[in-house]
């Protein structure tokens, strides 16, 4: 591999080994924010609140620590391998990420402390407020990190001088519909990846029978933000394929594997062999119509094929191979797709099993097992959905602008390697030592004593903290 495929597969690798921290916290804060309101609002199951709002909030806690580390390893990502896209974005990619540390990563930090170590002596509106602040700092933090990379998908509000990008309309980039339309789909997908955390946590422990009163509340709140956040990314992200129909046809025809201009109405590929070499399907099962209604909501509609946008490319650009992976943005778009309708399925299964049963949702054990199963699903789902939307922008890292190739710094391929090998052994630790904090604090479940808590992963007393220690010692 060059240093221009080993800078990729390690900014790859940083971004993904990140993200899985990152959806989870995004979510995670609003959802336990809902369950600190219920916990104020509801005297009479204060109680039963106050140990849910402790226990996931120990969850919350754990990952925020150890995804905090590796968001800072990212940015100097653009310093020791992208040299040449710093130099050439520097003045409107600095912006948001400046933003997103003096608005939200200080907001964040600064309140979860309040939150968390001030639960026995802050007053409950203080408290409250506190998660909250915490909460819509998530989604600060999010909106600035989408928004600039909505800007190399779709470059606005500013001119090239002297070889590099000049900011000459904040409000443009602000607001770029892409970096909504990418906000609302990331927002959506955190909420699922959050909601099936809580649910699959839940289902283990009403199947074991464990605080059965706590956890089934739990499950409820987790259907219905799995319910929404699901519709939700269901629909940005229809929307988000329609869009980049019209500004990056290129990769909507990789999402296709679709190497000629297709029909109207235009088919859907569920199956297909991809030759790339020879720009070929050898082998395609196609399901008629979808295709159109997919990309036009409508019966009637075609779109153009990797070839010909091929050559409208090196005429707009000059000679080169614009020609994303195809097999990459197919398949991965096909998983996203296919396990974003299983989760869509159960969430509101769920909510059919609720409203037909009642209690006996608890007692749904079929039900609850593959809930916990479903656990890992959200994230497969998020980061193929990355990896429609980065490769299959390639070859451009700006689009329109500036190439991968062009973006690279000038390193050899040895100190490249040398720098993946050691992000691997980092991060694959940092990750196992996240999920191991995490699985061995979730099937512990609720302590009730602190000495029967376990060293790894020491938890608090969730029981008379919160609302009812403050409301004791007062």
């Amino acid at each position: 591999m060059d240093v221009v495929e080993l800078s990729r597969f390690q900014f790859a690798s940083t971004s993904i080994f990140h993200f899985f921290f990152v959806s989870l916290t995004v979510g995670l804060a609003f959802l336990i924010a809902v369950m600190e309101t219920i916990a104020y609002v509801r005297a009479d199951r204060r109680e039963v609140y106050g140990k849910m709002t402790g226990f996931f909030g120990h969850l919350f806690l754990i990952n925020f620590a150890v995804g905090v580390v590796t968001g800072i390893v990212q940015e100097f990502q653009f310093g020791m391998n992208w040299s040449e896209f710093s130099f050439f974005v520097g003045n409107i990619f600095g912006v948001p990420l400046a933003l997103e540390v003096l608005m939200a990563f200080f907001l964040e930090s600064t309140f979860i402390g309040l939150w968390w170590f001030g639960k026995d002596r802050l007053k409950p509106w203080m408290r409250l407020a506190s998660i909250w602040l915490v909460a819509i700092g998530t989604q600060i933090s999010a909106f600035w990190i989408v928004l600039a990379n909505a800007w190399m998908h779709h470059p606005v509000g500013y001119e090239v001088v002297d070889g590099q990008a000049r900011l000459t309309d904040f409000a443009a980039v602000v607001f770029n519909y892409k970096a909504w339309l990418y906000f609302a789909h990331v927002q959506g997908s955190a909420w699922v990846v959050a909601a099936f955390f809580v649910l699959g946590i839940s289902a283990f422990h009403l199947l074991h029978g464990r605080d059965t009163d706590v956890y089934r509340r739990s499950l409820r709140i987790g259907l219905v933000f799995a319910a929404i956040g699901t519709v939700f990314s269901v629909i940005s992200g229809h929307t988000a394929g329609q869009v980049a129909r019209e500004d990056q046809p290129m990769k909507f025809a990789a999402m296709e594997a679709q190497w000629e201009t297709s029909d109207s109405p235009a088919p859907w590929s569920l199956f297909a062999i991809i030759d790339q070499g020879q720009r070929e399907n050898p082998f395609n099962i196609e399901i008629p119509y979808v295709g159109s209604i997919l990309a036009y909501n409508s019966l009637e509609g075609r779109y153009e094929g990797i070839n010909q946008l091929e050559e409208q490319y090196d005429a707009a650009y000059g000679e080169d191979d614009y020609t994303p992976p195809v097999a990459w943005v197919y398949w991965s778009f096909r998983i996203m797709v296919a396990i974003g309708s299983l989760l869509l399925a159960a969430a509101f299964l769920g909510l059919f099993l609720w409203w037909r049963r009642g209690r006996g949702l608890d007692t749904t054990r079929w039900y609850l097992r593959a809930l916990v199963l479903f656990i890992p699903l959200p994230w497969i789902a998020n980061f193929t959905g990355w990896m429609v939307t980065e490769m299959g922008r390639q070859p451009f890292m700006v689009y329109g602008e500036l190439t991968v190739t062009e973006g690279v710094s000038a390193n050899t391929a040895g100190e490249v390697l040398a720098g993946l090998i050691g992000l691997w052994a980092v991060y694959l630790a940092l990750i196992g030592l996240d999920v191991y904090l995490l699985s061995v604090t979730a099937r512990a479940g609720i302590h009730r004593k602190p000495g029967a808590q376990l060293i790894s992963a020491p938890a608090p007393d969730y029981e008379g903290a919160g609302f009812q220690e403050y409301e004791r010692r007062n």
